[in-house]
């Protein structure tokens, strides 16, 4: 049956099915006839026989994956489409020869409709890893690509279609004794060198040592550029790799090139470890403790949250982005599972986590991919939930007095014995408050002198403190927090909006186009500066901005931006965008001296893409003004 629906085109001869199948012509006779039998519940399926040329199945495209799908039942272990599909991935990159759809086809007991869809699939996530899938007239499918690339796919294939899964697929690919071999090996070498690995750097170490023996097996070799290799020589890593690779050569009655012991050496200076310590590191490298010191002193500047004060943070990041910039020196590429959840749950975050990146990549020539910014965002988020809590304890103030020291401390405790929850943490003349705000964050700063230009809140009070004082300083606390509270709805949205930078029924191929169409109109405006445009653009290239619920917000750095705006588009047809359809578009513009609010903008977004009914009514807007209306709605 096999035989007949993956050869619909083909005439057999008896003669020529019973050789193959190691039977009589007899036997054959009768299977036909039950064949006969078994196809009669399939209205268009017909066994053809014509006497002096041969046989042949006529059956259309539903009935056949029909009949397939009943094949596949029929098996002691049948196998599922992703296990088939992933099968089909690892048998291309281990093949130096091309196979055909044919040779897939009545290999998983599927036609070669089915095999083309997969190889679609196959192809589009080749390009994660630079790997082309190229077809060759009457030969085949192959890959083509570095072997690098290749190992790195190898490696990576359980993600091939799901961006969770249960299981690793890429252990059942291999014998069941070198996996067990190799993870014995792997806690022998922990125990003798008194070196801890995560879960998964446990396992990514167990699959490139499979990958590694079975590439070597089939002798395909890994290039090591001669500039590489003797910084390598001199890690203690590499004396691991070495003896680890010693103890599988007598296991498996192999032998590892001098490259391949380099190569698993990289594997392991990339894994994070758990008794890694944060100081050592920092003093060995001095280039990651600059970088984190890089990356937390934008985001302080872009959230105002003061990162520095988080210890846990910093060495959290310095253990991180030495197996980053390691992973990425070594061109090893990671697959964040959690990255479209992440860039939903903390879209704010994320967007700041990429600006602060394009620093980095500006100032060190480095750039960090979406997947392991994601990481990053974690990381970050953690620190501002720990610091929320603190601040929801305490408000942070700054006393500036005019009058001297002594004026200055009177009114500090005077300030501690009437209002609880109020942490003083300087008191300082007028010159002083430009030079203590770019490094210490207030929540607002209570004043006995006017104060010009202030982004930061702040109440001018007498230094003595008398009744009418208290009163206007509780009016302001109460103020600030109605103003905290209208943050929670559409206040910030609206005023943004205007009914000229709203554009309906917009129709455009690609999400790039939406964003320049966008950013040329607030250009228009003369509220952003010519390279808000490129830098939009760029931030879009970096990573797409959707956020799941049919919504994008593009942006780009405060820098570039003379006054804030926001412009949105409604699409007239869903638009591809970084693999979510997006049917409505903010673009974010937003100045330095507002970038306060840019959180609580993109909360506002994220709360409407959570609610289906209200994106649907934006969508069905008939006008701009219709726009703006529903948007006020809370």
């Amino acid at each position: 049956m096999r035989i007949l629906l993956t050869n619909l085109n083909t005439i057999f001869q008896v003669d020529f099915l019973a050789e193959s199948l190691h039977c009589s012509e007899k036997t054959v006779r009768n299977d036909l006839n039950h064949i006969e039998e078994y196809l009669v519940a399939y209205r268009t399926a017909r066994l053809v026989r014509k006497p002096g040329l041969g046989l042949y199945l006529e059956i259309d495209e539903e009935d056949r994956s029909q009949l397939f799908n009943r094949l596949y039942q029929n098996q002691k272990d049948p196998m599922t489409e992703a296990e088939r599909t992933i099968e089909i991935a690892y048998k291309l990159l281990v093949s130096n020869k091309p196979i055909t759809l044919g040779d897939f086809a009545e290999r998983y007991y599927t036609n070669k409709a089915e095999i083309k869809k997969d190889l679609a699939k196959i192809k589009s996530w080749f390009d994660r890893y630079d790997l082309s899938l190229v077809s060759k007239q009457r030969l085949g499918n192959i890959v083509s690509g570095s072997e690098l690339n290749k190992r790195n796919a190898l490696a990576h294939l359980s993600e091939l279609l799901s961006s969770v899964t249960e299981r690793n697929y890429i252990l059942d690919l291999f014998p069941p004794y070198e996996v067990a071999a190799i993870r014995k090996a792997l806690q022998n070498l922990q125990q003798k060198f008194e070196i801890v690995f995560t879960d998964g750097g446990f396992e990514s170490l167990l699959i490139h040592a499979l990958i590694l023996i079975r590439r070597t097996r089939q002798q395909s070799p890994i290039a090591i550029p001669n500039k590489d290799k003797a910084s390598t020589y001199q890690s203690n890593e590499y004396q691991m790799a070495s003896w680890l690779l010693d103890q599988l050569e007598t296991t498996f009655t192999i032998s590892f090139s001098d490259n391949e012991r380099i190569y698993y050496t990289w594997h392991l200076v990339s894994s994070r470890t758990r008794n890694d310590q944060p100081e050592s590191l920092r003093h060995s490298d001095h280039v990651v403790a600059d970088i984190v010191r890089m990356i937390s002193e934008r985001l302080q500047q872009l959230t105002m949250v003061n990162f520095e004060k988080d210890s846990i943070l910093v060495e959290g990041l310095i253990i991180h982005l030495h197996a980053v910039i390691n992973r990425i020196t070594y061109g090893f590429t990671i697959s964040n599972p959690l990255l479209p959840d992440i860039k939903k749950m903390y879209p704010y975050m994320f967007s700041m986590i990429v600006l602060a990146l394009e620093d980095v990549k500006k100032k060190c020539d480095l750039e960090i991919p979406e997947d392991e910014a994601a990481y990053l965002v974690l990381h970050f988020q953690a620190s501002i939930e720990r610091l929320q809590k603190q601040r929801n304890l305490t408000k942070s103030v700054l006393i500036v007095c005019h009058l001297g020291i002594g004026m200055s401390h009177l009114l500090q405790a005077k300030l501690e014995q009437n209002y609880r929850g109020m942490n003083i943490v300087g008191c300082i003349g007028k010159m002083e408050v430009d030079a203590f705000l770019t490094t210490n964050m207030v929540d607002f700063i209570i004043s006995t002198t006017p104060l010009d230009h202030m982004q930061v809140p702040y109440v001018e009070i007498s230094p003595l403190l008398e009744a009418n004082d208290k009163a206007k300083l509780t009016q302001f606390l109460q103020t600030m927090e109605k103003v905290k509270k209208q943050h929670q709805g559409n206040s910030s949205l609206v005023q943004l909006l205007d009914e000229e930078t709203i554009h309906l029924g917009v129709d455009l191929e690609h999400r790039y186009e939406v964003v320049e169409m966008l950013a040329n109109s607030l250009l228009a405006r003369g509220v952003v500066s010519k390279t808000f445009v490129h830098h939009a653009l760029l931030r879009e290239r970096a990573s797409a901005t959707s956020i799941g619920g049919a919504i994008a917000i593009p942006h780009a750095s405060p820098d570039t931006v003379k006054q804030s705006a926001i412009a949105m588009a409604i699409m007239k047809e869903p638009l591809e965008w970084g693999g979510e359809m997006v049917s409505i578009v903010f673009l974010l513009a937003i100045a330095n001296e507002n970038k306060m609010i840019t959180k609580d903008l993109i909360q506002q977004i994220s709360s409407i893409s959570e609610q289906p009914i209200r994106v649907k009514e934006l969508t069905e807007s008939s006008s701009a003004s219709d726009i703006l209306s529903r948007m006020d709605r809370k």
